[in-house]
């Protein structure tokens, strides 16, 4: 890692010779630059992973699902040509299956993923540099098309491209977490401006860009209060949020003997609120708790967890931020979190003695620790 230089987070992060990275920081937030494939391209040897990926839901419904898949011929990665948008749809489609296998909901979570599975799933892993697991970039950053492309990526404009189970209720979860995560194009922006105008000491322009963020962060918990609208609490726990559990002494056959833990897909692998506790320097104590939370940067893009490093080493704007507007922002970040914590509490509490989330964390105990410690931080 290149230590970040005395100057403009925008030289350091975003080169003038990069436009992609540019882009999809400055304008869409942690999603990618562009939008994710929806299939294969035509005459592609993986183009059979789409139709699997159509079915799965369907496949899922059978008993002996882990019998059919344990059958399935895997069309294996090319060595080369294949493109970064071509892996991220493989990692999707192969996630998913791998998750759906282990984790089939009315049978015993599977020890052993099969050779035919676990093979090309870690072969796409290794080349995408994260662990082999469907995590929150394939569940929710590259599972997602526009109805109108020249549209916004919005709730209302937006829909998956692969899910686990045939309700809507799935689509509407992911959906959500994917509008707040465009929605980030404007902290990013915000926080690249930060940084230039404390290079400047132009504390004017440091306090407008925390308004800026705050303004962005309330608008998030707009976006996050509109989950109940279209899932049900109880549809939620039984049907498809067992999928995306985590693996628990798993085998990858053909990979390794070794039985193997992988954290499952959860929120906490965002990048979002790790980029806003870098930027305020919130100081949440030492515990089990934040180091899962620094944990859940294995499953992170490594672009993105360049860029967190980066904003980390920023000099602290709390000295150039009105005390009203660090306030506001730092009560949005608490809102933020609050609202996640109600909803865990609805959504998965009342149904599972089992304090570990997907993540397999005790996350109740973890949400209102950052809570408190968010306020804390706000200014007498």
């Amino acid at each position: 890692m290149v230590a970040m230089t005395t100057g403009r987070l925008a030289a350091a992060v975003w080169p003038s010779n990069n436009s992609d990275m540019e882009t999809t920081f400055k304008m869409r937030g942690f999603l990618p630059a562009i939008d994710p494939l929806t299939r294969f391209p035509h005459g592609s040897p993986l183009s059979p992973l789409d139709e699997l990926g159509r079915d799965l839901p369907s496949l899922l419904e059978d008993r002996r699902f882990r019998q059919h898949a344990r059958r399935l011929e895997i069309p294996p990665l090319p060595a080369s040509g294949v493109s970064e948008a071509e892996l991220r749809l493989d990692y999707v489609r192969l996630g998913f299956l791998a998750s759906a296998y282990i984790n089939q909901v009315g049978e015993e979570p599977a020890k052993v993923l099969p050779r035919n599975l676990a093979v090309p799933l870690c072969d796409v892993c290794v080349r995408l540099r994260r662990p082999p697991i469907l995590s929150y970039d394939g569940y929710a950053l590259y599972n997602w098309k526009r109805f109108d492309p020249a549209g916004p990526i919005a709730l209302g404009n937006i829909d998956t491209i692969q899910d686990f189970v045939h309700l809507y209720d799935e689509h509407w979860f992911i959906l959500v977490h994917v509008e707040i995560e465009a929605r980030a194009a404007s902290l990013l922006a915000a926080i690249d401006r930060a940084e230039r105008a404390l290079a400047l000491t132009d504390s004017e322009a440091v306090d407008a860009a925390v308004g800026v963020i705050a303004e962005t962060v309330w608008g998030q918990v707009g976006v996050l209060k509109r989950i109940p609208e279209k899932m049900d609490p109880a549809l939620y726990y039984k049907t498809f949020r067992p999928y995306i559990r985590f693996f628990e002494g798993v085998v990858y056959e053909g990979v390794d003997a070794q039985p193997m833990d992988h954290r499952g897909e959860t929120g906490a692998q965002s990048s979002v609120m790790p980029a806003l506790v870098a930027f305020f320097k919130i100081p949440h104590r030492p515990t089990m708790l934040t180091n899962h939370l620094a944990d859940m940067r294995r499953f992170m893009p490594a672009e993105h967890c360049a860029l967190l490093e980066r904003i980390e080493a920023m000099p602290s704007v709390r000295g150039h931020v009105s005390r009203a507007r660090w306030n506001d922002a730092l009560e949005a970040m608490a809102a933020f979190r609050a609202f996640h914590l109600e909803l865990a509490r609805s959504y998965i509490a009342q149904w599972v003695d089992d304090p570990r989330g997907t993540g397999g964390t005790p996350y109740l105990q973890w949400l209102a620790q950052l809570i408190e410690e968010t306020r804390g931080w706000e200014m007498v």
